[in-house]
C-alpha cells in the first residue's frame, strides 16, 4: 500500500495558512541560499493528495506547480471549477482516505504527499501518514488555519530531524509512531 508523507510550512503558533488562506506571511521569511527539500521531497512522491482549500491557493500562484498527478478531494468543486488547461492534471474525488489509499495502490502508487489541514488530519485519523517535515517559520500569525487542528487521541512521533537555518526558520522531520 502507498505511504503518505507530508511536507509543510507551519507559524511558529502552528498556522499554515490565514483564515483566507493567504500565504503572504511565508514571502516575509528571506531563505535565500537555504534548501528546505522541497524539489527532493516532490521528486520522491507519486502523486499529490489535497483538499478545496489548498486547491484554491495554488490556484492562486498563477502558473501550476506540479508535475504529479493531484488528487482533490472535494464534494463541492468539479473540473468545472478550475482552468481547462489544468483538467489533465487535477482529478477529483469523493473517496474516504482509505478508498483513495486503495485506488492509488492498484495505479502503483508508492509514496503520496498528503497537504491541506482538513485532509491532513482526516490522513492522520486513517493512520495513513507515515512521517512529516515541517519547517517552521519564526513568525507569530495569532490567528489562521492550523496545520493539526482537534485529533480524536494522541498522535505519537519520534523526531528523526531537526535543522536549524540562518533565516531562522527549522526544518523539523517526524516519523509518525502509529502509522
Amino acid at each position: 500500500m502507498p505511504t503518505g508523507h507530508i511536507m509543510m510550512a507551519m507559524s511558529l503558533d502552528g498556522f499554515v495558512a490565514r483564515k483566507d488562506h493567504s500565504l503572504d506571511w511565508l514571502n516575509k521569511q528571506s531563505a535565500e541560499n537555504e534548501d528546505h527539500g522541497f524539489s527532493e521531497f516532490m521528486d520522491s512522491v507519486d502523486a499529490l493528495v489535497m483538499g478545496t482549500g489548498s486547491l484554491r491557493t495554488v490556484l492562486g500562484f498563477g502558473e501550476w506547480p506540479y508535475a504529479k498527478p493531484v488528487v482533490v478531494l472535494s464534494r463541492s468543486m468539479t473540473k468545472q471549477d478550475i482552468p481547462e488547461h489544468l483538467h489533465d492534471k487535477v482529478e477529483f474525488s469523493t473517496a474516504s482516505p482509505e478508498e483513495l489509499w486503495e485506488v492509488f495502490h492498484q495505479r502503483g502508487y508508492k509514496r503520496v504527499y498528503v497537504d491541506g489541514g482538513a485532509i491532513i488530519r482526516s490522513f492522520f485519523e486513517a493512520g495513513l501518514v507515515q512521517d512529516m517535515k515541517i519547517t517552521l517559520i519564526p513568525i507569530l500569525l495569532g490567528d489562521g488555519i492550523r496545520i493539526f487542528g482537534e485529533t480524536d487521541g494522541d498522535v505519537d512521533l519520534e523526531l528523526i530531524s531537526a535543522k536549524p537555518f540562518p533565516s531562522g526558520m527549522v526544518d523539523l522531520v517526524y516519523k509518525v509512531k502509529n502509522a
